[in-house]
């Protein structure tokens, strides 16, 4: 069900969302969170509240929609309550500010963040230049950015470093979760050997590839150098290389000397996974600061042409 509230006030939210709740379509008390999503003028909404609405599934919240349209305009509040289908397992409040109203988001939301629940943040498009000073992101105990949408991926990595608080996280991040497990669980393999040097190839312009580089660079401490090529990574150990790559059918394979090869079915992960993943912990994510860390201390190799 959607509810459709044109040039309203949150008083009359609010009391929209008593009666639906009365009525017995929604009920806050199953709640575990709240979720802020921001946009700007242009940034479309619908995907992420889709996106929402499927991790919601896993952590039922409150979602609130904070989509900031012409400030030159004259104030106007726009509203929509979404509920049942249209909101998976959360409700949804979309809230489009116009005029001055649109740069006090902060106090327009706060009315309808549920109580006694943590909040996080999210920016699936354009995220402040500092999310923890951001009015948005202080309401938040976790922040959530997407460096994918950066037009300079390296830069956003450096501004995300720049300006990291603990609470701060990226969907990026979440992206090579899987990755880093194959690559941890290889390493507990025989033969036990320390790494040396590392590489990791991938398509220019990727912020999880960065990010897996910086990874490996801040927790073994060795030299890895980002190269632009076929999704690869690759760890000279004493005991010869292990090697991560992708085969056929998005398969992973782990090569590692004097055994046969090992394939891992790893499905892509798309933007849904990743925000429930982060949904999980709410707590700072530390190895994400180190990975930051490591990024800044990449050696960039030119692109390499492969056969």
């Amino acid at each position: 069900m959607i509810v459709e509230l044109p040039d309203t006030s949150t008083t009359a939210i609010s009391k929209e969302l008593i009666k639906i709740r009365d009525a017995g379509g929604a009920f806050t008390s199953g709640r575990v969170l709240t979720l802020l999503v921001c946009s700007d003028e242009g940034e479309p909404t619908e995907g992420a509240i889709d996106a929402a609405n499927e991790a919601s599934r896993e952590h039922p919240c409150r979602v609130i929609v904070v989509s900031c349209g012409d400030r030159r305009m004259k104030s106007r509040l726009d509203a929509q309550i979404r509920v049942g289908g249209d909101a998976g397992a959360s409700e949804v409040v979309v809230l489009h500010l116009y005029g001055e109203l649109a740069n006090h988001g902060e106090s327009v939301v706060i009315p309808f963040m549920l109580p006694d629940t943590p909040v996080v943040t999210w920016w699936p498009g354009r995220p402040p230049e500092n999310p923890a000073a951001d009015p948005m992101g202080q309401l938040g105990r976790r922040r959530i950015t997407d460096t994918n949408k950066a037009s300079d991926v390296p830069a956003a990595l450096a501004e995300r470093l720049r300006t990291y608080s603990p609470g701060d996280s990226d969907i990026a991040w979440s992206q090579i979760t899987p990755w880093r497990a194959l690559l941890t669980s290889a390493l507990d393999q025989p033969p036990h050997s320390a790494a040396v040097s590392a590489e990791v190839e991938g398509p220019a312009g990727s912020p999880a590839v960065d990010l897996l580089a910086g990874w490996l660079h801040a927790v073994l401490k060795v030299p890895v150098t980002r190269s632009v090529g076929s999704f690869k990574v690759t760890l000279e150990r004493e005991a010869g290389p292990l090697v991560l790559c992708v085969g056929m059918s998005n398969q992973a394979i782990i090569s590692i000397p004097g055994k046969p090869d090992g394939k891992v079915a790893l499905p892509g992960r798309d933007i849904r996974d990743c925000l429930a993943e982060e949904l999980r912990r709410l707590d700072p994510d530390e190895i994400y600061h180190l990975a930051l860390q490591g990024v800044d201390g990449l050696t960039r190799a030119k692109d390499k042409v492969h056969a």
